[in-house]
């Protein structure tokens, strides 16, 4: 079984004029098992999570699925497609780890982020 054949199924609500897509607990499992194999010191982005899941549109609902994780879950290693540490509220927290394993961050900007880009698409067998 491939992380591909675990496609997420989404259901649209309409209500008045705003679309609501819930993604299932597959959607999220296939999520975590990717960032799961960030290598140490590397980081990847949302999109490139979205794309590896076979949701290439979908990197907002990646982030979404990461409201909620264990303390020791490498959710540091993930930021949005320029490098910035998106999560106000973590940037702190998520400065230090990833400086304990090497990579710079300056504000919330990830320092030299395409030679510390990890892409799930070309680095491991999906």
């Amino acid at each position: 079984m491939t992380l591909a054949s675990l496609a997420p199924k989404t259901k649209k609500i309409s209500k008045k004029k705003y679309n609501f897509t819930f993604m299932n607990e597959t959607f999220k499992q296939q999520v975590f098992e990717i960032i799961k194999m960030i290598p140490i010191g590397r980081v990847t982005t949302y999109g490139a999570i979205a794309k590896a899941v076979g949701f290439p549109n979908y990197s907002r609902h990646v982030g979404n699925a990461l409201r909620n994780y264990d303390e020791d879950f490498p959710a540091h290693r993930v930021c949005s497609a320029c490098g910035i540490i998106s999560a106000e509220s973590c940037i702190p927290k998520f400065t230090k780890k990833l400086a304990k394993e090497g990579v710079t961050v300056k504000g919330n900007k990830i320092q030299n982020f395409k030679q510390v880009f990890w892409n799930p698409l070309e680095e491991i067998n999906l």
